[in-house]
């Protein structure tokens, strides 16, 4: 048990250590990279639990070591589709409360895009466009694809 005074000391997490979440967020660092690229590539931050019998708590950090939100499920280890459903949605409230500002962009609404599974348990990121009366919802690209896009992600607002 941890005293409350004492919190544990986060660790970088080593390449290799949870492969399955290092792949996800490479695709996660592709995206960021295409949006923001004065931005380092996130990475995995581990923190010991303070319960003796739970496994470590791992978040996706900022390259500066801040993170902000809960950590990774364990269990979305389980396949590469459930690893990019946690880690888009780390990574992304840590860009988006750390900066204060939404990512990634629809570069078409200006809208924040959010993670949501298309066919065959694949990720895409996708603009609620429609909601706002500024054109269709949609998905603009796969998790991981947004460099695809070009120059036109970068230079919304």
């Amino acid at each position: 048990m941890c005293a409350l005074f004492d919190p544990p000391e986060p660790r970088r997490v080593s390449p290799g250590e949870y492969p399955v979440w290092d792949q996800a967020l490479a695709l996660l660092n592709r995206d960021l990279a295409a949006t923001l690229p004065r931005l380092e590539p996130l990475r995995l931050l581990a923190l010991a639990s303070c319960d003796a019998d739970e496994p470590e708590h791992v978040h996706v950090a900022m390259a500066n070591g801040e993170w902000h939100g809960n950590h990774l499920d364990p269990d979305s280890q389980d396949s590469l589709a459930s690893a990019l459903a946690g880690v888009a949605d780390a990574a992304q409230e840590t860009v988006t409360e750390l900066l204060w500002q939404a990512w990634p962009l629809c570069p078409e609404h200006g809208l924040g895009m959010h993670p949501r599974e298309g066919a065959e348990e694949r990720l895409f990121w996708w603009c609620a466009g429609e909601r706002l009366r500024r054109g269709p919802a949609h998905i603009q690209a796969a998790v991981g694809a947004l460099d695809a896009l070009g120059e036109t992600i970068r230079t919304r607002p």
